[in-house]
């Protein structure tokens, strides 16, 4: 059964007690008035006829206790003349009648009525000299309601029950009828009551369906999905609630589903590590094995075989060139395992500075070499390690060189950026790279012209220090390369503000 239901079915049950309570107390505290009222008026009476029985009785007593009662019951009847109210006295265990306007007592039974009254006679005592009763007839005489008063009278030598009857079934059939119009009322209240019931419970309810539906939509997946339900009471703050659970569902999922990338992101990054880890030796491994097999060749010629002078010196030059190779090498391997192992000691340089030693130290380096180099800087600053961006520039510069033929130009530009950081171009037109080869160019040892490289005496380990350095200045290095047409780096770095802050905060963490 469903809650809105259940709610109806609770609310009518309630109207519905609550009608019939308070309806049966009020009509019954309304007849329960009436009857009262019935009885005092019914107790004056009986000390009215007291009184006058009293009176009258005193009279006659001296012709006997059976004449003196009759007389004063007939006297009372000729002076009161009350058709409506039957009188009677009990004395020597019969009934005397005194007045009989519905033929109550002298008809023998009178519908239980005679029984009744002697009954209540038999049974009246000093504690209790007045009691009265309530005596419904039998069909025979239309179920009436008879109510019955007595009170004892002291002759002196004797007791005697004196009594009045009357008829009250009015007062009965009231109560019936009125019985009966209210529970007409109460369907008619309750059938009212029941669709106005119905609506109110599904009004109460809606809002709990409608986050039912809410639920169910998110148990289905789609955790965005909220109540929008606002209201100041329970069901308002209930679904606020769930709001906030389902918002804190949502953030916990998401976390976790970032937790879950990250993890994945950081096994493909070690998985990246280990293969790069491996080519690195394996490129390694191969560097020197070419070299060195040129040095052991070389030597053992020198040592085994009879040579021409031009002959040894041809191999002593290789010998030289190779060793020079594998020093260089050397060196370049120690500055990336330096730049990798040190955190960077930055400060703020100006970049006017990066151009004049460029252009005081490449100079003769280009006119040796019949290129056209150049080096334009914007002004401005670069939070950062002098030696580490010189290094840096010139590797770029270096590779630029190499790259470009007699008559080529190297150029470098510096500009601001609208965000406050600095961007270095570097720009040449030389044989370029090609397109599915600038991912890979970063990577240590990796190299797109092995044979050109090693006879210009590359080892593939620039650019993997350039992106180290950039990466410490929490910059990017951008490559754009056309075949044929020339290479373009853009290195960019972030405005000296936010690397303050940024250093600031790491020193406070």
């Amino acid at each position: 059964m469903k809650f809105a239901d259940k709610l109806f079915l609770s609310m009518l049950s309630i109207l519905a007690a609550a009608f019939t309570i308070f309806g049966l107390w009020m009509l019954n505290s309304d007849f329960q008035r009436l009857l009262d009222k019935e009885k005092d008026q019914a107790f004056q009476q009986l000390q009215m006829l007291w009184y006058l029985f009293d009176t009258s009785y005193a009279s006659y007593e001296i012709y006997g206790e059976d004449y003196a009662i009759q007389a004063a019951l007939d006297s009372i009847s000729l002076s009161t003349g009350d058709r409506t109210v039957g009188y009677f006295a009990y004395a020597s265990g019969s009934i005397i009648a005194g007045s009989d306007p519905w033929l109550l007592v002298t008809s023998g039974m009178a519908g239980g009525l005679t029984s009744y009254i002697v009954e209540m006679a038999e049974n009246i005592d000093e504690t209790h000299n007045s009691v009265y009763g309530i005596q419904k007839l039998s069909r025979s005489y239309d179920g009436m309601h008879v109510l019955v008063q007595i009170i004892s009278y002291d002759t002196g030598s004797d007791t005697i029950v004196l009594g009045i009857y009357q008829d009250i079934s009015e007062t009965y059939s009231d109560r019936e009828y009125y019985m009966h119009q209210y529970w007409i009322a109460v369907l008619v209240l309750l059938a009212v009551g029941a669709v106005l019931v119905a609506i109110l419970s599904r009004a109460l309810t809606r809002p709990i369906e409608r986050l039912g539906g809410v639920v169910n939509q998110i148990a289905a997946g789609d955790y965005t999905k909220r109540s929008g339900y606002r209201s100041g009471d329970e069901i308002g703050e209930l679904a606020k609630n769930f709001d906030k659970m389902a918002d804190t569902l949502l953030n916990y999922i998401t976390e976790q589903e970032q937790i879950a990338r990250e993890k994945e992101q950081e096994a493909r990054r070690k998985e990246l590590e280990a293969r790069q880890k491996e080519d690195f030796t394996n490129a390694f491994a191969h560097e020197l094995k070419t070299p060195l097999a040129s040095i052991i060749g070389y030597a053992d010629m020198l040592n085994t075989v009879k040579m021409t002078e031009e002959e040894r010196r041809e191999a002593y030059y290789y010998i030289y060139s190779q060793g020079k190779r594998l020093e260089s090498l050397s060196y370049k391997l120690m500055e990336l395992a330096s730049v990798e192992r040190h955190p960077l000691n930055g400060s703020i340089i100006d970049v006017k500075k990066l151009e004049e030693n460029i252009r005081v130290t490449m100079r003769p380096v280009w006119e040796q070499e019949e290129i056209q180099g150049k080096a334009v800087f914007e002004k401005g600053f670069i939070w950062g390690d002098m030696d580490l961006l010189l290094s840096l520039l010139y590797n770029l510069i270096s590779n630029a060189d190499k790259a470009v033929e007699k008559g080529g130009f190297v150029v470098l530009r510096g500009q601001k950026r609208a965000d406050g950081g600095y961007q270095i171009t570097v720009v040449d037109n030389g044989r370029g790279i090609p397109k599915e080869e600038i991912g890979r160019v970063t990577e240590a040892f990796y190299m797109v012209d092995k044979s050109r490289a090693r006879k210009q005496g590359g080892a593939g380990i620039g650019l993997a220090l350039c992106q180290t350095i950039i990466n410490l200045h929490r910059g990017t290095l951008k490559i754009v390369s056309d075949v044929g047409e020339g290479t373009a780096i853009r290195l960019s770095f972030p405005s000296v503000e936010e690397m303050r802050r940024e250093e600031k905060n790491a020193s406070q963490t």
